[in-house]
């Protein structure tokens, strides 16, 4: 009897140990499952639909420069025999900078002041012989033929005289080309050549920083070059000087399109001190100008917006809880681009969630992960 009362007492034993360990699997499946639902969604980038308002703020890359740079070349081609250039060098006016070996020029020169010589010289005659051929013609001591004859002489050698003064002026001019003087006070901030090498008319060999006063060199696109006017304040940030934010003005708007890179040309310069500001360092300039639109229209990020064969549609993220979303195509229709994506004309409201990458791989009515710390 205690045998059977043992062997019950095993069986019930181990039905409970067995049920125990169904459960704690199923639990563990369970909450693997869960696990495994959860990793397998996927992460989507999410923008917000927002209202445009009067006020617009951009900002655009450029680079800190001089507002007065001079780019010193030559005139005329030839080997370098001068160079008084270096980096950073400070110059005053009238300083000699570079030569060339214009020997030419200075033959041709020296050809045309010996031609202007001889030319004075003939002139001085005649004008001895016209004088005292007029004295001999008043006395009735010379005929009428002799002295007409002696105004002409005059009258040549004069006008070769005066073509002989002009030539010597020209070839001093030629002979200026092969030099270069500083045209003003400055600093080298760029030496573009070495000595002995061989330079053409108009090669720039160095650039001259002759101003007071440094800005910002940057190109708008066409849809914003209208909204900005000379004397707009802008705030301006230099790459390598962190931290520290610069204020300045629109001082110069190209009224042309620079053809290399599709963007209208403007000037900026920076108020206040600039002497951390070296010429070419990399720089934002940030300013708020005032749109065309109303306040009734709304901006989608250009980002968000696809198109397939039925049209333009974004992914309208619909959230379900605050780890996931759900993603519905809508297609829409779009109005002018702005420098803060598209005007929305139909299909979206202001505060709307939007999917803002990876439009090719989403597929309408998809279950998604919302970014972490994600609040809306």
């Amino acid at each position: 009897m205690n045998k059977m009362n043992r062997s019950y007492h095993s069986i019930v034993s181990l039905v409970w140990i067995l049920s125990v360990l169904t459960i704690v699997a199923l639990t563990g499946c369970s909450k693997k499952k869960k696990k495994v639902e959860e990793i397998r969604l996927r992460p989507v980038k999410i923008g917000v639909v927002h209202q445009l308002g009067l006020m617009q703020e951009a900002e655009f890359s450029g680079h800190a420069r001089s507002d007065q740079e001079i780019n010193l070349s030559f005139r005329t081609s030839g080997i370098l025999t001068t160079l008084n250039i270096t980096n950073g060098q400070v110059v005053k006016k009238g300083d000699l900078l570079a030569r060339i070996d214009n020997s030419e020029a200075q033959l041709s020169l020296e050809q045309s002041i010996a031609a202007l010589s001889s030319a004075k010289t003939s002139l001085n005659t005649a004008s001895s012989i016209l004088e005292r051929t007029r004295m001999l013609y008043e006395k009735g001591s010379s005929s009428l033929s002799d002295y007409e004859n002696a105004k002409t002489t005059y009258a040549n050698d004069k006008a070769n005289y005066e073509s002989s003064l002009r030539s010597v002026e020209i070839q001093k001019k030629q002979v200026e080309y092969g030099i270069i003087f500083a045209p003003t006070d400055g600093v080298i901030t760029k030496k573009a050549v070495e000595l002995n090498e061989n330079v053409s008319a108009g090669q720039v060999i160095a650039v001259l920083n002759a101003g007071s006063q440094m800005e910002v060199s940057i190109g708008l696109p066409d849809n914003v070059i209208n909204f900005v006017k000379l004397n707009d304040s802008a705030e301006i940030s230099i790459s390598v000087l962190k931290n520290k934010i610069f204020t300045g003005y629109i001082k110069e708007i190209s009224p042309s399109l620079d053809s290399e890179n599709s963007t209208y040309p403007i000037r900026v310069a920076i108020s206040g001190d600039t002497e951390m500001i070296k010429s070419g360092m990399a720089a934002k300039v940030k300013f708020k100008f005032a749109g065309t639109n109303t306040d009734r229209e709304i901006l989608i990020p250009v980002e968000a917006v696809g198109e397939d064969g039925k049209g333009r549609f974004v992914f309208k993220v619909e959230k379900e809880d605050d780890n996931s979303a759900v993603v519905k195509k809508v297609y829409v229709e779009i109005g002018d681009l702005t420098t803060q994506g598209f005007v929305m004309k139909r299909g979206l409201s202001s505060g709307d969630l939007v999917a803002v990458a990876g439009l090719q791989t989403l597929l309408n009515g998809e279950k998604v992960a919302l970014p972490k710390n994600f609040k809306r």
